[in-house]
């Protein structure tokens, strides 16, 4: 494909994700996604024939972006829980998006569910992958496996409640409260 239509694509994903994270799956058409993109709607269908076919390439980028964070996060400090404190930094670093139209990725999980199943299961292995990471990087502290995936398991949940509560508040406190608490869980011994 060419330099353009891989700009076009990117460009009819980034306006996808941001109307189904803003207005939902349901709600979005693939006309105000074209409009979104820049995109004559004719020329749409070119690039991906249906709306569950756009959000399998919105949950693809999902993956893409937190494998990338993770691996950030392994290149960033040598210490484990180092580490896991650099993911959850960089977690905090989209509060106020978050706040505003909580969390794109459990917002599509939800939304995709019955429409684009596939897509849904897609982004939902964004969750996978950091709770993998996390406890993988807990396991090297001491606990056993499935005392490293519990806790793991108990920080996404944190931070995920933390973005509902949020969001639910409008209120930015509850999520920075919800990461510290997160942070905190880490000073446990093995």
């Amino acid at each position: 494909m060419s330099k353009k239509g891989d700009q076009r694509r990117d460009a009819i994903v980034a306006a996808a994700a941001r109307m189904f994270w803003a207005n939902g799956f349901a709600a979005t058409s693939i006309a105000g996604i074209a409009g979104e993109a820049g995109v004559p709607q004719g020329n749409m269908f070119y690039y991906y024939r249906t709306k569950a076919d756009l959000a399998l390439a919105v949950a693809d980028v999902f993956v893409e972006e937190t494998q990338s964070l993770i691996t950030e996060a392994e290149a960033a400090a040598v210490e484990p829980r180092q580490r896991i404190r650099f993911l959850l930094n960089r977690l905090g670093q989209s509060n106020r998006s978050r706040v505003e139209n909580g969390c794109p990725i459990s917002a599509a999980v939800r939304d995709f569910r019955r429409a684009a199943p596939e897509a849904s299961t897609r982004a939902g292995q964004s969750f996978e992958l950091i709770v993998s990471f996390i406890a993988r990087e807990l396991q090297k502290t001491g606990p056993r496996p499935s005392i490293a995936l519990a806790r793991a398991r108990s920080m996404v949940v944190e931070w995920q409640g933390g973005i509902a509560l949020a969001h639910a508040f409008d209120d930015m406190t509850v999520l920075v409260e919800s990461l510290r608490r997160a942070e905190q869980s880490l000073q446990i011994g093995p």
